[in-house]
């Protein structure tokens, strides 16, 4: 009788960068060239969407959509009208917070350096912000087609196109049989399955004030995880501290909240909820999470205290 030699299951890793950021695809297998070319699939799969959602391209959808604003609607794919039909769910769920259409932000007033030592006056500040309105997006279900209503009006998917990239590729790599794996968009991440040893995936939650340490760890087997924190780029002024992140609704930074970090079933959902949990801050942002069914979330406030969602165990 012949007996089949063991299988070694090895984890193995690709990294591109793709949409701006540096991706890595980890499949585990007992073959290196197996799991690299069922990766490389994998980036395809993200080159493919970066194309469809760019605004950098002058002939994309999306610079379409943009350039055409205040005239005339645009004819799309079905994915980027579900995509936007999604987003707009978001936006309604937090009340503004989250905003496709912040494209539209006049970036003159924020550079977020160190030779930025004052904010703009309130009026200004609202003014910065007025074309963002994600109810002035319109979408006809049968046409299949999206318009800005106002002239200037510009939509991005800066909040929520890396994690709806990092499900498209976990959904290629587990169609071509990955049964575990991660698939990690610049920290927008999502795991399926278990590491090579047989153990959940453990994911460490960046320090607010390091961002190259971890302040504590997750198993997230088979779940998703986002960041939105101000730990990189943000400004102190009269003691203050300023994120770079612009609370669309007001125009002003937005200041309380060092980080936050979204758990959720999809990656999409993860990145598109943990900035407007930072814009909400934490009492509003907390019981919002706290109300959505399979989400949890941990924030981190201006003074390193910790907040948590009931259903988080942090260890």
């Amino acid at each position: 009788m012949v007996i089949a030699p063991k299988k070694t299951w090895r984890e193995f890793s690709l990294s591109e960068r793709l949409m701006g950021n540096t991706f890595h695809f980890t499949v585990v297998s007992d073959s290196e060239s197996w799991a690299l070319a069922k990766a490389a699939l994998a980036v395809e799969e993200v080159r493919r969407i970066e194309k469809l959602l760019t605004t950098y391209s002058e002939d994309s959808q999306v610079n379409q959509i943009n350039q055409q604003a205040g005239i005339r609607p645009v004819r799309v794919d079905r994915e980027v009208f579900a995509l936007i039909q999604r987003s707009l769910k978001i936006s309604a769920l937090t009340d503004g917070a989250f905003d496709i259409s912040y494209g539209s932000v006049d970036k003159r007033l924020w550079n977020f350096d160190r030779t930025m030592t004052a904010l703009p006056d309130p009026a200004t500040a609202k003014a910065s912000v007025r074309l963002i309105n994600y109810r002035n997006i319109l979408l006809d279900e049968k046409q299949g087609t999206v318009m800005l209503k106002a002239k200037g009006m510009r939509i991005g998917f800066g909040g929520i196109g890396k994690g709806y990239a990092a499900d498209m590729a976990k959904a290629i790599l587990v169609k071509e049989g990955v049964t575990n794996g991660i698939v990690n968009a610049s920290g927008d991440l999502i795991t399926w399955g278990e590491q090579a040893n047989g153990k959940p995936w453990t994911i460490g939650i960046a320090h607010p004030d390091q961002a190259q340490s971890a302040f504590s760890y997750l198993n997230i087997s088979n779940l998703a995880i986002a960041t939105s924190g101000s730990y990189e780029k943000y400004v102190t002024i009269d003691g203050k501290r300023y994120s770079h992140t612009i609370n669309p609704v007001t125009g002003m930074p937005v200041t309380g909240v060092k980080s936050v970090t979204i758990i959720s079933p999809y990656a999409e959902l993860a990145d598109a909820m943990a900035t407007p949990v930072m814009v909400m801050g934490v009492p509003a942002g907390i019981r919002l999470i706290d109300q959505v069914n399979h989400l949890a979330c941990i924030v981190v406030d201006d003074y390193n205290k910790i907040y948590t969602t009931k259903n988080i165990r942090l260890s």
